[in-house]
């Protein structure tokens, strides 16, 4: 049986994760590389900490899991 995943969604990638996987399921999303995603929100973390810090504490509960071979 063929296993199919639906790309389109926004999810949490354990097998690439360093703290929650937030970042690395961006990364596969959007196709590019989990540590210019891990850059640019320890940047925007720096300048705007609160909404931030607050935003990924969000995709850390909504975000589901998926894990992938």
């Amino acid at each position: 049986m063929k296993t199919v995943f639906n790309n389109s969604r926004f999810y949490r990638d354990p097998i690439g994760a360093k703290i929650s996987g937030v970042c690395s399921g961006i990364a596969k999303h959007f196709d590019i590389n989990a540590w210019v995603v891990r850059g640019v929100a320890i940047t925007a973390f720096l300048m705007f900490p609160m909404a931030i810090g607050l935003a990924y504490v969000l995709a850390i509960i909504l975000l589901k899991y998926r894990y992938t071979r």
